[in-house]
């Protein structure tokens, strides 16, 4: 840790932190300095030792799961044996008869309108203003610059305006309007002007006609007689038709249609956790105060785009006249959540009594403290009408460490003198430990739990390190194919329907990972709001405005109507470890492919990771894909070759075999990024390269198979020798 620092107390306290604190955070929110860190203290000192504590148990359950399988090595798998030692030992707690969600003072946002979710690193201004901002998309846009419009016929992509592809994106949006806001007759195709009389008239070829459902019109921009923009919703999601005869797409529109923008990104997770790279304390004051910067309406962003310098900040909300004509507004920017770190990790940006402390506790204060910001009044833009801060918990092991994040809010609430339950809980069911117990753990949050989402990623990096010792799992691609895994995607939706979670909180599902392939994505990510989720997440805006499309064709809560009566998924099938068969034997050139794609994702993330401090990108696979990647693709990867080391697969020359030629690739793929660090011309002394070895090697020693440790100290290495 920096030599500079302040004690207050029993605390040292590096002194960026401090001057952050008590120089921007404080400001206004009625607690003095001094009265601050004596409580906070207080706070550590209580908190410190019971996180402490649950990490032992961690450990400990690890160590005796570890033990059963290895003394059942060479035997059959008894499930029944397995899963009675499961409960014996406690890491299966007795599923609660019932659970009720009684979280109150929920935003819409959360409690009501099934949508696209963002996930955004909150340490880069731009992105999370982006983020932010992303509540509205224009579907144009998003059409004409990605996949779902084919470059067939010259609809060519590349160069100025292509008219034939702005036909082709004109023609699928009028497509979309005639499927979800039909009118009486004709089409939305011949419409010729819109204006506002007993609610919306359109004017097509054939004369007047009105909407199907006449109840789609919210409201308008303008005039009754000439519209500057109308809105229409469906299944909670708003459209905005905007018209403007001096745009260059509407001048030529025979309704002078400009643009049509989509309700997208309803809410969004700024992430203090897997998408950043936040080693130290200026690394955190950076996150912290982003975070401070949106919950004040201050933050700002400016960058050059060809050569004119834009400044971004947060979308006003726009004043509308509605249906009814009465006055009204229209909310411009997604409703914010925030991601802390797990537990696991510690930080020396605060000592206690010289010992480092758990960064979640940092976090939890810290980020409560900045929202309340935005509860007292103190910016223009409101984040959360309810009154409520929304905090993302990832990485509880089980109900018992929800209950004490639940405990630990209480007392966060106490010394900040909020009212209780102010602070919402989202629960990420991404560890085996918390998806077996999924209804224990809502119930352990049950007043204050907004959110529960599935992650395939982490929750598979932890199947594999729970498992380590059960044998050689499956490849990476046969994992979504495996009964644990749809169980697990089940269950989630079924004890959260069951909990209440509906009116009080979302059910969610995962990222989409290729960013680019944009067709594939309207073909298949529509399964999740078909499974009930009321929530999925998307790797950026025009993702999102794309994805919203689904939310318009499927009514959610009628889904989740229906599910309600479905025969629950049973937790036990979720026990079932996925080994290879006894008599199954991988190809070389099977066990090839699988190291070779797991290394050079390792590497690819890694080496921005490490090496420029990047904590979440589009990293080209070793087929030059781009995917989304973050810690979780890490996790999974990492665990993956060191769990087929374990048991023989792969042998450590085959590892660093293709460690070796695949650094070589990753450098050729980020040969056009000057800020980008080599590998491949010096191995032993690359401190990616390093980092990306010691995932694998000493993967099994890392508690739970997380990556942080490694990637923390090969970072701050790393920023030492560029200083």
């Amino acid at each position: 840790m920096s030599l500079s620092i302040t004690t207050k107390g029993s605390l040292q306290v590096n002194n960026e932190l401090v001057d952050f604190l008590e120089s921007d955070v404080l400001e206004g929110l009625g607690l003095s300095a001094d009265e601050f860190w004596k409580k906070f203290e207080t706070f550590l000192k209580e908190y410190k030792p019971q996180v402490e504590s649950f990490l032992r148990k961690r450990d400990d359950f690890q160590s005796q799961i570890d033990q059963w399988h290895v003394d059942k090595k060479n035997m059959p798998h008894d499930q029944v044996a397995y899963e009675t030692f499961l409960n014996d030992i406690g890491y299966l707690c007795p599923k609660p008869d019932s659970v009720s969600v009684n979280t109150t003072n929920v935003d819409p946002e959360i409690a009501s309108i099934a949508a696209p979710q963002l996930v955004v690193p909150v340490d880069n201004a731009r992105y999370a203003l982006n983020a932010a901002n992303a509540r509205w998309g224009s579907l144009y846009d998003a059409l004409y610059g990605t996949d779902v419009i084919d470059e067939s016929d010259g609809a060519t992509r590349s160069g100025p305006y292509n008219p034939i592809r702005g036909n082709k994106v004109i023609s699928y949006t009028r497509n979309l309007l005639d499927t979800h806001f039909p009118l009486t007759s004709d089409s939305h195709k011949n419409s010729t002007s819109y204006f506002v009389a007993e609610g919306l008239i359109v004017t097509t070829t054939s004369g007047n006609r009105t909407l199907a459902d006449p109840s789609q019109f919210i409201g308008y921009g303008g005039s009754r007689e000439e519209p500057s923009s109308v809105f229409l919703s469906k299944n909670g999601l708003n459209i905005e038709i905007i018209f403007d005869p001096e745009n260059h797409i509407g001048s030529t529109d025979d309704a002078n249609i400009a643009d049509v923008m989509m309700e997208s990104a309803v809410s969004t997770i700024m992430d203090c956790e897997d998408s950043v790279a936040t080693v130290d304390a200026s690394d955190k004051v950076l996150a912290y105060g982003n975070w401070l910067g949106l919950m004040k309406g201050t933050l700002q962003s400016k960058f050059l785009k060809g050569s004119d310098v834009v400044t971004r900040k947060l979308n006003q909300d726009s004043a509308i006249k509605l249906a009814d004509g009465s006055d009204g507004s229209i909310r411009k920017r997604s409703l914010l959540l925030v991601r802390n770190v797990g537990m696991h990790l510690t930080t020396e940006m605060i000592l206690l009594d010289g010992s480092p402390v758990p960064e979640t506790l940092i976090d939890g204060v810290i980020t409560t403290m900045c929202g309340m910001h935005d509860l007292i009044g103190n910016s223009a833009y409101k984040n959360s009408p309810e009154g409520s801060i929304y905090i993302v918990k990832p990485k509880m092991h089980g109900p018992e460490e929800v209950e004490m994040s639940s405990s630990m809010f209480s007392s966060i609430e106490s010394f900040l003198g909020l009212p209780p339950n102010t602070v919402k809980i989202g629960i990420m069911d991404e560890e085996r430990r918390t998806s077996l117990n999924l209804s224990a753990c809502i119930q352990a949050a049950s007043d204050r739990v907004v959110f529960i989402n599935t992650g395939f990623l982490d929750r598979t990096g932890d199947e594999i390190h729970t498992s380590m010792e059960a044998g050689p799992f499956v490849p990476k691609s046969e994992m979504k194919s495996q009964q644990w895994l749809t169980a697990y995607e089940d269950i989630n939706v079924d004890e959260g329907l069951a909990a209440g979670l509906l009116g009080h909180g979302q059910i969610g599902k995962g990222m989409w990972a290729r960013p680019d392939d944009m067709a594939d994505m309207l073909r298949e990510k529509i399964a999740h709001p078909l499974s009930g989720a009321s929530c999925a997440w998307v790797p950026s805006p025009t993702a999102a405005t794309l994805h919203a499309l689904h939310y318009l064709e499927i009514n959610v809560s009628e889904i989740q109507e229906k599910l309600q009566s479905r025969t629950a998924t049973q937790r036990e099938l979720m026990l079932e470890v996925p080994v290879l068969e006894p008599h199954r034997e991988l190809t070389p050139s099977e066990i090839d492919a699988e190291l070779r794609n797991n290394v050079q994702g390792i590497l690819g993330y890694v080496s921005r990771w490490v090496g420029q401090g990047v904590g979440c990108s589009k990293v080209p696979d070793i087929n030059d894909i781009q995917l989304m990647e973050d810690r979780a693709t890490l996790r999974i990867s990492s665990q993956h070759i060191t769990n087929w080391l374990h048991h023989g697969i792969v042998s450590s020359e085959q590892v660093h075999k293709v460690m070796e030629e695949m650094a070589t690739l990753v450098d050729q793929q980020n040969a056009d990024d000057e800020q980008y660090h080599n590998m491949s011309n010096n191995l032993s002394i690359s401190i990616p390269y390093q980092a990306a070895l010691a995932l694998v090697f000493e993967g099994r020693e890392q508690a739970n198979g997380y990556t942080e440790f490694l990637l923390t100290e090969r970072r701050q290495k790393m920023k030492q020798s560029l200083a």
